[in-house]
């Protein structure tokens, strides 16, 4: 048994479609035995090359991408907290930088 693919009048893939034939049997009009290539948004036989190929324009194929989702309030928190650990540790760098420069001047040498 070998399976078929079908397509129709413009060469566009029919999934679902597929039948299975005996070995030998002549395979019917608007059907091939080359399977289309996983991945394909919109398979397109070519008859004369006997290959498929990829006939789905980008724009179609990015409309089909899921919508970014927002962020979750745990994640917002996640994203909050990290920023203040930033600052605080800005913060305590400059902290450090500014008691040192005290200690210079007060114990008379320059920063």
């Amino acid at each position: 048994m070998i399976m078929i693919f079908k397509y129709d009048s413009e060469y566009n893939y029919i999934p679902g479609a597929e039948i299975f034939l005996e070995e030998g049997d002549a395979i019917p009009e608007s059907f091939t035995d080359i399977r289309p290539i996983d991945g394909f948004y919109k398979a397109k036989f070519n008859p004369k090359k006997q290959v498929w190929y990829e006939s789905a324009t980008q724009e179609y194929i990015d409309s089909l991408q899921p919508l970014p989702s927002k962020p979750s309030d745990i994640e917002l928190l996640g994203q909050t907290i990290s920023a203040m650990k930033i600052n605080t540790l800005k913060y305590n760098q400059k902290l450090i930088t500014l008691e040192k420069e005290v200690f210079m001047l007060k114990s008379g040498g320059s920063s």
